[in-house]
């Protein structure tokens, strides 16, 4: 499979907002038929601006297959650590290995990180099983009303009232 990660540039930034938009609520029908009380705005998963700061704190890359952009991903590193921001397929590309292969990349492409981090949704069964069962991360922590995120009260009330039922913290260390 040849799976490059491309850095993203202006002229992608558009298709890599709205892919990341289809891809995220590829997920949600299957899960809650049409309610619509799990979206930010516009009847999406994620929302255009959430999208944008995660670019542009970056850096952000499109996940190419042969040639063609079939996703992206989001990463932030700081030494030995890496938060994995965002990672997306495109749905007509799920189960194929390439999220997989993606992330393979990043980890080359970051050797000297050491713990890898990343959230999701406590719904998205798909992402779960992705990060555990394919890539190596332990779910260390599950963020809810009873148990928010420490981080930046802003964003923690914000995913309360998004995903009030929680989100899952993953990491994954890497051993020498």
């Amino acid at each position: 499979m040849n799976v490059e990660l491309i850095k993203l540039t202006e002229s992608d930034r558009e298709k890599f907002i709205t892919e990341n938009q289809r891809a995220f609520n590829f997920g949600a029908p299957e899960e809650f038929g049409r309610r619509d009380d799990h979206f930010e705005e516009d009847e999406q998963i994620i929302s255009r601006s959430t999208i944008e700061k995660t670019i542009d704190i970056g850096p952000a890359y499109c996940i190419m297959l042969d040639g063609k952009a079939v996703g992206g991903v989001v990463v932030l590193t700081d030494g030995e650590r890496g938060n994995l921001e965002l990672l997306f397929t495109y749905p007509e590309v799920h189960s194929k290995g390439v999220g997989h292969a993606a992330w393979n990349k990043i980890e080359e492409m970051y050797p000297e990180v050491k713990v890898w981090e990343t959230v999701t949704p406590y719904f998205e069964k798909r992402n779960i099983h992705f990060y555990v069962n394919r890539c190596g991360f332990h779910i260390v922590e599950f963020f809810n009303s009873h148990h928010p995120d420490p981080g930046d009260p802003d964003i923690s009330a914000q995913i309360e009232q998004q995903f009030p039922d929680g989100m899952f913290r993953f990491e994954k260390i890497i051993s020498d």
